[in-house]
């Protein structure tokens, strides 16, 4: 990440990266668009007070890559792509913001969908929608599937029970300990999904309400954030922001399985690998985390969306994370890279149809 911009999009194949800026309303920030092999560029909008541009625009490219590979895992015919904006979503969003940013969206003409994604919600969807059709998360109001956090959580849970099974010889999580971190939108959806497991959740959150909410409805041990890595439990769930996995925080946890919602846990590559040298089972995070994006994107497939249908593709994340543990074990990867190269091969196929049978002259 400290290479300049242009090698870092050249290692990682970038089609595009757009710079956007509204003087009047206040927006800045930037549009990553990885790949459009599979379909439009598709990735959820994040508003948050990053440090400078720079920080911003890796941010993008990183959430983009990570969308890239979490499409072409789950089977979905859409590429990977992340909007991100510079800002205070409580202090500095507006609909003038985001209706200036629908503009520029549909400017591009359909090579980026986006979506809701932290500090973003439906409602900012819908004042989006009103300048371009260019938007997979809607309220259903407006077609859409409406809150698809209990559809992410519930892949996170079946994630969870695949990595259970290869621990422990059963999917179960009735008695399991379960340290999660974070209560927002999907954290808190995930809780209530264990609590009915029969899971004992250990909790913690910056937001002392979240935290005196999950006390009181679940009755959940709660503990102060700095401390989650250190809890005795079974499962580590991350469901914050990502790159909470490094040199400092993985030697202390004292779980034999991680599984949780936030994108790119790891805070550089090579913690993937410091993780398994401890033996910890991990579900990776964009195969983990797909549920809510498998869920929403159902009403684009031909016949438009079919409840059974998107509930199942959702229950179809266990055999996906077993099909990447049965990938590390026969090639002797890293859950992370396996998942990955699982995403590579449907991008490699389907790169060389695209290639190798291009549209009839007439």
């Amino acid at each position: 990440m400290d290479a300049p911009l242009f090698d870092h999009m050249r290692r990682h194949r970038f089609k595009k990266v757009v710079l956007v800026n509204d003087t009047a309303s206040g927006l800045r920030g930037a549009i990553a668009i990885h790949s459009t092999v599979l379909g439009p560029a598709t990735g959820g909008l994040r508003i948050w007070p990053y440090a400078d541009e720079r920080a911003a625009i890796l941010d993008a490219m990183r959430l983009a890559v990570g969308m890239t590979y979490k499409y072409a895992a789950a089977g979905l015919d859409f590429g990977g792509g992340k909007a991100v904006l510079i800002g205070d979503p409580r202090r500095d969003k507006s609909e003038a913001m985001l209706r200036a940013l629908g503009r520029m969206i549909d400017g591009l003409g359909g090579e980026y969908v986006t979506g809701e994604d932290v500090g973003t919600t439906l409602a900012d969807m819908e004042t989006i929608y009103a300048e371009t059709d260019h938007v997979l998360t809607l309220p259903e109001h407006c077609g859409g599937a409406g809150d698809i956090s209990p559809a992410t959580a519930l892949g996170v849970l079946e994630a969870m029970r695949a990595c259970a099974k290869r621990a422990w010889g059963s999917p179960e999580l009735a008695g399991r300990r379960v340290a999660l971190q974070g209560l927002g939108v999907v954290g808190s959806q995930l809780l209530r999904l264990l609590d009915e497991a029969g899971a004992k959740v250990i909790a913690c959150d910056l937001d002392p309400e979240k935290v005196a909410r999950a006390e009181r409805e679940h009755g959940v041990e709660t503990v102060a954030p700095e401390s989650i890595y250190d809890q005795d439990v079974d499962v580590f769930a991350p469901c914050a922001l990502g790159a909470v996995l490094d040199d400092e925080t993985i030697p202390r946890l004292r779980a034999g399985i991680v599984a949780g919602a936030a994108n790119n846990v790891f805070a550089a590559a090579r913690h993937a690998a410091a993780l398994q040298e401890r033996g910890i089972v991990y579900a990776v995070d964009f195969i983990a985390n797909a549920g809510g994006t498998i869920y929403d994107s159902d009403r684009l497939r031909k016949g438009g969306f079919q409840t059974a249908r998107a509930w199942a593709g959702v229950h179809r994340i266990f055999a996906r994370t077993e099909q990447v543990h049965t990938l590390a074990d026969a090639e002797g990867l890293t859950y992370q890279r396996a998942a990955e190269r699982i995403a590579e091969r449907r991008l490699e196929a389907l790169s060389a149809v695209r290639l190798l049978d291009p549209p009839q002259s007439t």
